[in-house]
């Protein structure tokens, strides 16, 4: 996606593309490309799906974690990349097309981390051959919130660097040498400035501010060509007809005008709520720059759905264009090319 280089003691990377939203992502390709595809918690499938073809299908395979978050598609390695929940590591399974070709199900794990340096992972983000996974605190890892960056190698995944935060981690997305997470149980965007430069250890926000009118937020997703930050409301863990979209426009102006500790107030956003928009517990979203689709993974109702939005000009309780069925949908990731 953000084509830059960062340095540190001892690496040096290319960032291009990030956590569910890799529309950005514009490289020369000889077939253009636009994919979808998502994790669940219940299934133990990954579903794969070409939105350009005449009649796109949902083609499902099955992997080896029962629970799995954070996928990611990277079309020219045709692998996808879970935080797996199943086995706590992180894992990348390979073959898709040629599965797709031969009509069968299973797809190969290629590599993985080693098991056990993270648990209850929620959330990935992609850039190049690094991934970051966030970690929610629960009893067994001490509840402690931390990020795990790995270095993707053809072998496996090497863990170089921790840090530890002061909240609950849920969504994570990557801008070039910045990194933006969301305070599970708040409102609260928090973002950290040349993300990769920290030393290990425990990392301080560079900024944190309030969104209005959010109760609880679990998706985000950012495109810097278009300057639109968009977030999932999950409010209420319980109600399916609480949940919201809330999208910011010229997100840059109005974040970098938002002092620490401060909120962005109801007149900057966009907000899709209501019993039209059948969001109940939306816990993540994807965005399309070029149709303007909004794409979410709403994990409570109908036991999982994926829905489509259309860009909202307004605010409004506005229904989605395409609803279809997902069991334990957990995340959803879009790839354009």
């Amino acid at each position: 996606m953000k084509n830059l280089f960062i340095t540190s003691a001892f690496l040096v990377l290319l960032f291009a593309s990030c956590d569910s939203n890799d529309s950005d992502n514009n490289n020369s390709t000889d077939t253009p490309e636009l994919t979808l595809v998502t994790s669940s918690n219940t299934s133990g499938k990954i579903t794969y799906t070409d939105l350009l073809a005449a009649a796109p299908m949902v083609k499902s395979f099955t992997i080896a974690s029962l629970d799995a978050e954070g996928i990611s598609y990277n079309s020219e390695t045709d692998a996808v990349i879970v935080a797996s929940r199943t086995n706590n590591k992180l894992e990348t399974y390979t073959g898709i097309k040629s599965a797709l070709k031969a009509g069968t199900d299973n797809l190969t794990l290629s590599i993985s981390s080693l098991t056990g340096e993270f648990t209850n992972a929620r959330e990935t983000a992609v850039s190049g051959d690094i991934v970051v996974v966030a970690q929610d605190q629960l009893a067994s890892n001490g509840m402690i919130n931390k990020f795990f960056v790995y270095k993707k190698t053809a072998a496996n995944f090497s863990l170089v660097k921790t840090f530890t935060t002061d909240f609950k981690l849920w969504g994570i997305h990557i801008n070039g040498n910045d990194l933006y997470a969301v305070a599970d149980l708040t409102g609260d965007l928090v973002f950290f400035k040349d993300f990769m430069n920290n030393a290990s250890g425990t990392i301080t926000a560079t900024k944190r501010v309030t969104i209005a009118g959010l109760t609880r937020s679990h998706g985000i997703t950012y495109s810097s060509s278009d300057d639109v930050m968009i977030l999932t409301d999950v409010a209420s863990a319980t109600s399916g007809t609480d949940g919201g979209l809330i999208v910011i426009k010229n997100f840059s102006t109005v974040f970098n005008a938002t002092m620490t500790g401060g909120t962005i107030a109801l007149m900057n956003q966009i907000r899709v709520y209501g019993p039209n928009s059948t969001l109940g517990n939306p816990v993540d979203v994807a965005y399309d720059t070029v149709t303007k689709k909004i794409y979410v993974a709403e994990r409570l109702n109908a036991g999982g759905q994926v829905l489509t939005f259309n860009y909202p000009t307004m605010t409004g309780d506005f229904a989605p264009v395409n609803v279809r069925a997902e069991a334990g949908v957990t995340s959803v990731f879009i790839l354009r090319k």
